[in-house]
């Protein structure tokens, strides 16, 4: 359901405050106190049965397979891309994605290659929530959902609307449609397995997390042009000792 799943690919650019928390309250969190709980959940979940069966699969499979189911996945996500680059205006980007979309389907055996990226079409990375923030719409308040992850009001909302523009949404077969949600979660948990080791160093996990999502989340609305001094902002008030 939710694009954002424990999408923590910015983790590694946050690395320097790992060791660092903050117990002041944060507006943009006012179900802090609900969203803490579902993240203790969550983190025991994915402690003793996501994460072990990430790990195992990851070192059993071979890297060429990981990286063809990694590439299915993505491209059968991707029409959700295309609208949203229209949706936003970006029209050049909307004509790149379409030819990537076409190659990589068909000349790639519905997403298992990706002689798209080949030939030079760069892969964009776009949503409702994107869409919306771009519209000018606020995030709203930020909270976390127990197997769903950080998310906040806006792309909450914003992911039922993605979720109706995956051909996944078009199966008839409710156990296939589920199974392939389960298995996509699954995929992105995989790719993020790097990411374990900043979380479990840093003092506050959740807000960490939390940091991490909507800095994410601010970055792609705003296609990477985020002022440094916000984030210097960001992660001075991360600073302070308790």
């Amino acid at each position: 359901m939710l694009r954002a799943v424990l999408a923590l690919n910015l983790l590694g650019f946050l690395s320097a405050c790992a060791t660092t928390v903050t117990r002041a309250a944060d507006p943009r969190d006012p179900f802090e106190p609900i969203s803490r709980v579902s993240f203790t959940v969550n983190d025991g979940l994915d402690r003793a049965l996501v994460r072990p069966a990430a790990k195992a699969y990851r070192a059993v499979t071979p890297k060429f397979v990981q990286t063809g189911v990694a590439n299915v996945f993505s491209n059968a996500k991707y029409p959700v891309t295309l609208v949203n680059n229209a949706l936003q205006g970006k029209f050049g980007a909307a004509a790149n994605d379409t030819g990537r979309f076409l190659l990589n389907t068909t000349v790639g055996l519905g997403g298992l290659f990706d002689p798209a990226s080949v030939v030079g079409l760069e892969r964009n990375d776009e949503d409702f929530g994107q869409t919306l923030g771009v519209w000018g719409i606020g995030s709203g308040p930020y909270f976390f959902i127990p197997l769903l992850g950080p998310t906040t009001l806006r792309d909450a909302l914003a992911s039922l609307a993605d979720d109706i523009a995956e051909p996944r949404s078009r199966l008839e077969d409710d156990s296939t449609r589920w199974s392939l949600w389960i298995l996509d979660r699954f995929e992105t948990r995989v790719r993020i397995l790097n990411a374990d080791a900043v979380l479990d160093r840093s003092g506050d996990p959740y807000a960490f997390v939390r940091s991490a999502y909507l800095q994410r989340r601010e970055y792609q609305v705003r296609d990477g042009n985020l002022p440094a001094e916000d984030l210097e902002v960001e992660f001075a008030d991360e600073d302070q000792p308790n």
